[in-house]
């Protein structure tokens, strides 16, 4: 997300978790704008911020978990299948008129979608990653998500994998032609 929500020194759980808050402002915002131009440029955004953080996660953050945490394996599968699920949905949306009342049905399944996901890692993982991970190791994460976050892609890419491998090689040349298209065509990400 911005830079401005986080500082240096925090952890990663910090940063992820004022993360979170930022796009649940997003979602009010939109559900709060009569104009749908200006409910596009919202999605736009919340779209950028989404998939700058699922990418750092899948770089950085799952990793930890398979490694650290008590069958963080599976919380990783999970959280890869609700990350896919989640892309999809925006594809759509990218898709839809946000005049056309689909628009904001689509944005409130997201939403319903993105606040489960949040309230998973906050309420299970988050508190399991500091317990089995240093704090000195949890900061080093932050600011490999936060470097992460500004070289990820900034619209969904469903046929691309979900993995640390993916992102780390092929993920900055998508996140460059992305922004690239974002400004060429005006597209609001920040």
């Amino acid at each position: 997300m911005t830079e401005s929500n986080v500082g240096p020194g925090l952890d990663v759980v910090d940063i992820l978790t004022a993360d979170h808050q930022e796009m649940v402002d997003l979602f009010s915002q939109i559900e709060g704008t009569p104009d749908a131009e200006q409910r596009k440029d919202l999605a736009d955004t919340l779209i950028a911020e989404v998939m700058r953080h699922a990418v750092a996660e899948e770089m950085y953050v799952y990793p930890a978990m398979e490694k650290h945490i008590p069958n963080g394996a599976e919380e990783v599968e999970h959280d890869k299948k609700e990350h896919a699920e989640i892309v999809r949905l925006m594809k759509r949306i990218e898709g839809v008129d946000p005049a056309e009342p689909t628009f904001m049905e689509l944005v409130g399944q997201l939403e319903a979608l993105l606040r489960h996901h949040a309230n998973d890692e906050e309420s299970e993982q988050f508190p399991k990653l500091r317990t089995h991970i240093p704090a000195e190791k949890l900061v080093e994460m932050g600011e490999k998500v936060q470097k992460a976050k500004k070289l990820a892609p900034t619209r969904p890419h469903p046929s691309a994998p979900h993995s640390e491998l993916f992102h780390k090689t092929v993920g900055p040349g998508v996140g460059m032609v992305d922004r690239l298209l974002d400004k060429l065509t005006g597209r609001h990400t920040d």
